[in-house]
């Protein structure tokens, strides 16, 4: 057995994809399936701000998208809204303000669904957050899971809309949160009955050394048989570069405006 460490690459399937939006432009993501058999759940991610460096490779995707699919048969599918540029490539289009990336959103949905992937929920980080309240409401949509909501872009006739539709909603709060603290999340997500709000101590906006906690509280609703998850490894593992995707990341929100 191999600690899994921040950089660890497990087995999956994955290929580059690309998906078509209905005003016509073409944005470049990545599937990840568990190797050798069929996954139990999708997650589609929805990244943090790209004009402050959000990007799929945003550290605790690129973390779901290498571990996940082996350690707890999910599906996850990571992409670049429009405009946005990672390893990976750069989408078409340029920054919408949350309003065209309704289309990214639909996009995306239309891929899982298209390619019978099962039981899809929306990860939602940060400005992603905002993304999944407005237009995260698909009938093939299970529930969603919010990281860091700061509530700028969304509306509370979004929060709303969630409330009327009974869908499940997890928002994990940072305690030292930049946007939005615990108490106060509790507070504005007390309109939808339905809503769950989770404290993560000691965290702040961006989950910096604090990836495995949310991978764990993710998995713990979409495949709770499969929680917790293991932190030691026996098969197959190789390394990846995951701390300059956190870095670039973490510098880029240094100079975000505080609402």
């Amino acid at each position: 057995m191999a600690l899994i460490r921040a950089n660890s690459i497990l087995p999956a399937r994955r290929e580059d994809i690309e998906l078509h939006t209905a005003d016509g432009l073409k944005l470049v993501g990545e599937l990840a399936l568990p190797a050798g058999k069929d996954p139990v759940a999708t997650l589609v991610c929805l990244h943090p701000l790209p004009t402050h460096g959000g990007m799929m490779d945003s550290h605790v995707y690129r973390k779901a998208a290498w571990r996940l699919p082996a350690l707890a048969d999910l599906a996850v599918l990571r992409f670049n809204t429009r405009g946005t540029s990672s390893v990976r490539g750069t989408s078409e289009g340029e920054f919408g303000n949350g309003e065209t990336e309704r289309f990214d959103v639909a996009a995306a949905l239309e891929f899982a669904e298209f390619g019978d992937l099962p039981d899809i929920w929306l990860i939602g980080w940060s400005f992603g957050t905002d993304l999944v309240l407005k237009y995260g409401l698909d009938p093939e949509v299970k529930g969603a899971v919010l990281l860091s909501p700061p509530l700028r872009f969304s509306a509370p006739s979004d929060l709303d809309a969630w409330a009327a539709d009974g869908k499940r909603l997890t928002a994990l709060v940072p305690e030292f949160d930049d946007y939005l603290r615990p108490a106060e999340a509790r507070e504005r997500f007390s309109v939808v009955p339905q809503a769950e709000v989770i404290g993560i101590d000691g965290a702040k906006h961006l989950w910096v050394g604090d990836a495995e906690t949310v991978l764990d509280e993710i998995v713990r609703r979409v495949n709770p048989a499969a929680y917790p998850l293991p932190r030691d490894w026996s098969g197959e593992m190789s390394a990846g570069d995951s701390s300059a995707y956190a870095d670039r990341t973490l510098a880029a929100f240094k100079d975000v405006p505080r609402p």
